[in-house]
């Protein structure tokens, strides 16, 4: 949801840090997320977003940067919790089990490696056709967690009952068989 206030902001090409530019935006801003099945769509005032348009470094370095606005925190929780209101959802972000879902039944934190993470996402962005060298996806990233870590705002850190799971060696089948055999023993 982060990612699709980065791209109207991108579309609009505002000022992230412009705090009326930024609560005129969202007075007049619409969000919607589609469940369909095992996948979901968003549109942004009725317009659809594809999520490879959310997903480019360019959205993920903005999506960063105005996550540490309390105007767009506080403009997308209600609508974040609005989505889990009702149980059986599963919902990925820096701040879903310490903010947006503070009761959830069960919480994961995955970490891995910092240049495990930069080649994963480097991998990602080479299927998707953009060519992007190894150190700047590890710079961008470093500057991402850096300043999600120390924002004053929801910073990111795991939620104090989150299973911690360390994926630097893990492929994604391992960690989600891993997972589900928690949720499988705990539920």
């Amino acid at each position: 949801m982060y990612r699709a206030i980065a791209w109207k902001v991108h579309q609009a090409q505002l000022e992230p840090h412009d705090l009326v530019q930024m609560e005129s935006l969202l007075s007049r801003t619409s969000l919607q997320l589609i469940a369909d099945h095992n996948s979901f769509s968003i549109r942004i005032d009725d317009q659809p977003v594809l999520q490879e348009e959310l997903r480019t470094p360019v959205i993920s370095q903005l999506a960063s940067l105005i996550a540490v606005l309390p105007v767009v925190r506080e403009w997308l929780l209600p609508a974040q919790q609005e989505i889990g209101a009702e149980g059986g959802v599963v919902a990925e972000g820096r701040d879903m089990g310490t903010r947006v879902f503070p009761d959830a039944d069960i919480k994961f934190f995955l970490e891995a490696d910092l240049d495990v993470r930069a080649s994963r996402r480097q991998q990602e962005l080479v299927g998707k056709g953009q060519t992007v060298p190894l150190d700047r996806v590890r710079d961008e990233m470093v500057r991402r967690d850096n300043r999600d870590r120390h924002r004053a705002l929801a910073p990111l850190r795991p939620a104090p009952q989150a299973i911690m799971i360390e994926t630097s060696h893990r492929s994604v089948d391992d960690v989600v068989n891993h997972m589900m055999g928690m949720i499988a023993d705990r539920l």
